[in-house]
């Protein structure tokens, strides 16, 4: 998280029974963190008892765990910590979405391309950033990381935890129901070729 903060997820089970309980540690250090032998202390923790009773209205879906673990950074006042989890998702939607449509994840040499490329690239051809932000979707990618990398303080990041999910969840949106209109163009049996010129019949309709 910064040169003196470290956050780890660990999952710790009971040698004796098996039960086993997620935890989210957040590691301070006397001076840089990545030093030969650092001096640390734990700064806070929390339990994660989501399997054993799941919060009402907690959110469903393939990236449910990230945002809980995200909501569950925000409520104990942790706002870098938290927005982790939100780039971790917008990271992942991209990189699937490019996955499906065929964008080009890596470099000839093996190397992962620039996000920004593969994002103005993946947005292009299947536009997975909602229209209102669609004009710099990088933006968000780089507010993000901005607050991740410490151009914020706790507290900023902790203001800013809130808009920022709701436009993560609005990329997941756009790109949830992007795929229901394929599977269904699919099913009708369509030529998805010509889904924009039925598409802009039905408008001037």
């Amino acid at each position: 998280m910064s040169n003196e903060q470290v956050s780890i997820d660990a999952t710790l089970r009971c040698m004796v029974c098996g039960a086993s309980v997620e935890t989210w540690f957040l590691v301070a250090a006397k001076g840089p963190i990545n030093s030969r032998a650092p001096e640390v202390r734990v700064e806070r923790y929390t339990e994660n008892l989501r399997d054993r009773a799941e919060r009402a209205g907690a959110p469903q879906g393939p990236f449910a765990d990230l945002i809980n673990r995200a909501q569950l950074a925000y409520e104990n006042g942790l706002g870098a910590g938290a927005v982790i989890y939100l780039r971790k998702i917008f990271e992942k939607v991209t990189w699937e979405v490019a996955e499906i449509v065929g964008v080009e994840t890596k470099k000839p040499n093996g190397n992962p391309r620039p996000f920004a490329a593969v994002l103005e690239q993946v947005n292009n051809l299947r536009s997975i950033i909602p229209q209102r932000f669609s004009s710099d979707g990088y933006q968000l990618f780089k507010e993000l990381s901005g607050i991740i990398h410490g151009d914020s303080g706790e507290a900023e990041a902790l203001q800013k935890f809130k808009p920022c999910l709701q436009l993560v969840l609005g990329v997941v949106d756009e790109v949830s129901r992007d795929n229901m209109f394929a599977q269904a163009i699919d099913e009708l049996g369509w030529n998805v070729d010509n889904v924009d010129e039925i598409a802009g019949e039905g408008a001037a309709s």
